[in-house]
């Protein structure tokens, strides 16, 4: 009977593995799904790890949540390569801003989050069932994406626990995923929030995804993601007057990067300047995280 079972599950396995290198689609969705199924998983299995150790919501459960998920990219043959880590290095608190290509996206956070800093989420990832109770118990802030009155009111209160706790904000200025190998306008919540607070604004670049992921093309194999920390921007002296010019300074600073990193030394037109921005595929549209418009290195 337990050989039977084995030669059955052996028969399934190398179906799958046939259809998986025959079809684009197979392959694509098995690894997603694989994907998904791994997040419910570890998250259901490391709430109660987080609880036991510091009681209750804290952003020092994302050093445990951290340690998980940066196993993620062995199943998916992903390589990082980071650059610039010591530029975390200041004194007190600050926001961090980087590009938002997919939901791959929490492998390559996980992968360089520094300690003592949390994120800044959509309110409905709250419901995403075990996914939603470990954002919580990480501290992430969620903001209601449909009222910019009640994001408004939440990003003040960021600020306030911003100092009082000493601690980063981690927030993607896109608004949404972007899997196209550009940046879309950056909205200026979080530079309203980093002049609010006169903390410095901390750049991450990602190199682009679409060279191994690519929801339109069914493409998801292993890769390479190169990671660049740039030099903190201060805002020390600003005003809500010069909210517009830190924007844009940071935007062309992160678009060259991305373009670098990419092995796209060429530059197109800024959509932060006006110009027509660059539009998102169906299946990278879901917003993760959005703000108010108005407010040598190593592989791991």
């Amino acid at each position: 009977m337990e050989l039977g079972w084995l030669l059955w599950g052996a028969a399934v396995l190398l179906l799958l593995h046939l259809l998986m290198e025959l079809s684009p689609a197979v392959n694509f969705a098995l690894r997603i799904g694989f994907y998904y199924v791994l997040c419910i998983v570890c998250s259901g299995l490391t709430a109660p790890v987080c609880l036991l150790v510091n009681g209750g919501r804290t952003v020092k459960n994302m050093r445990i949540i951290k340690t998980v998920v940066k196993s993620f990219k062995y199943f998916f043959g992903l390589r990082f390569e980071v650059k610039g880590l010591e530029n975390f290095e200041v004194e007190g608190p600050a926001i961090i801003v980087s590009n938002h290509q997919s939901i791959l996206d929490m492998m390559g956070l996980m992968e360089v989050l520094p300690d003592g800093c949390v994120q800044v989420g959509k309110k409905e990832l709250m419901y995403a069932g075990t996914v939603g109770l470990i954002t919580y118990l990480g501290g992430v802030i969620f903001i209601n994406r449909k009222s910019t009155t009640s994001a408004k009111m939440v990003m003040a209160e960021v600020a306030k626990t911003m100092i009082a706790d000493n601690v980063k904000v981690w927030v993607y200025p896109e608004g949404t995923r972007n899997c196209t190998g550009d940046l879309l306008p950056f909205k200026k919540g979080a530079f309203h929030l980093a002049v609010q607070a006169q903390v410095p604004v901390i750049p991450v670049v990602y190199s682009s995804f679409t060279t191994f992921y690519n929801p339109k093309k069914n493409l998801f194999t292993s890769g390479k993601i190169k990671v660049e920390v740039l030099p903190p921007i201060e805002t020390k002296g600003l005003t809500s007057d010069n909210v517009s010019d830190l924007t844009d300074r940071c935007y062309n600073l992160m678009r060259e990067t991305l373009f670098r990193l990419s092995g796209r030394p060429e530059l197109g037109e800024n959509p932060n300047s006006g110009c027509p921005a660059a539009q998102p595929c169906a299946q990278c549209c879901a917003s993760n995280v959005l703000l108010p418009a108005s407010p040598g290195g190593a592989e791991h």
